[in-house]
């Protein structure tokens, strides 16, 4: 989660989320990304599908299989889609999103029994440290 905040942290003008996808031994990043919708203007420029897409590319192939996705905050309803269709193995989350979030809050997309794919979410990780970058962001807008 970390490397997640350190990526969230380079957000610059958008809201800072970051995330990493780490390879099957746990350690190794193959992608990382945050949020840059505001730089760029792409609405699917959210830190998740950055790191999927770098992944992937580092990989070779879209399955990220036995992969983990780690970002600081819950994922969307856009972003949880790609990790069903990507085939990563686990999601870990810190700051739940109660107003958007799809990995257990407001939806639960990736743990719908109707999709062929159902990634384990771990939720809560420096969940507080997540929230407050959060804050701080939205406080100074």
């Amino acid at each position: 989660m970390r490397l997640a905040l350190d990526e969230a942290g380079r957000a610059g003008p958008d809201v800072p989320v970051g995330a990493v996808v780490l390879g099957p031994d746990g350690t190794t990043v193959l992608g990382a990304g945050h949020n840059e919708r505001e730089a760029t203007g792409d609405p699917t420029g959210h830190a998740e599908v950055l790191a999927i897409r770098r992944a992937a590319t580092e990989v070779g192939a879209w399955r990220l299989t036995g992969c983990t996705l780690v970002v600081t905050l819950e994922p969307c309803t856009m972003c949880a889609g790609a990790l069903v269709q990507s085939r990563v193995d686990r999601v870990v989350y810190g700051a739940r999103d109660d107003k958007a979030g799809a990995a257990g809050s407001l939806w639960d997309v990736v743990r719908d029994r109707r999709l062929n794919h159902r990634p384990e979410v771990i939720e809560g990780v420096l969940a507080e440290e997540c929230a407050r970058l959060l804050t701080d962001f939205f406080r100074s807008r």
